[in-house]
């Protein structure tokens, strides 16, 4: 009996050192989980969902041609611009149809990755 007491007090001792935890209550289709988060989730950069009226680029490089202006209808398909990156001249075309509301960069510009070009209406 001795022994089991010894356990106790250990586990006692224990429980009294460690800090409570926070738990997160995370909610999946109706289902409550409890979790920990770390730092590094909390911190993380939201998902939003992408707008298909703006378009950015993928890679970073400099703008040779223009080949529309504000107020022009596009079809799907139809090339936007020239954008030169590591010595190649890549076309970047449309993915939708739409007009051309607001031209973000000007040529001969360098634009970085993840910048807004062109968002349509």
């Amino acid at each position: 009996m001795a022994r089991k007491e010894s356990k106790k007090a250990r586990k006692a001792s224990a429980t009294k050192e460690e800090s409570p935890q926070r738990f997160n209550t995370l909610v999946v289709n109706g289902d409550k989980y409890r979790t920990l988060y770390t730092e590094k989730f909390k911190n993380r950069k939201k998902w939003v969902k992408p707008d298909q009226r703006k378009i950015y680029s993928d890679i970073p490089g400099t703008v040779l041609k223009l080949f529309v202006k504000e107020g022009q209808k596009v079809k799907e398909g139809d090339v936007m611009m020239i954008l030169e990156t590591m010595k190649m001249k890549n076309k970047i075309i449309f993915p939708i149809d739409g007009t051309v509301k607001k031209i973000y960069v000007s040529e001969e510009e360098r634009i970085p990755k993840g910048h807004l070009m062109i968002e349509l209406k």
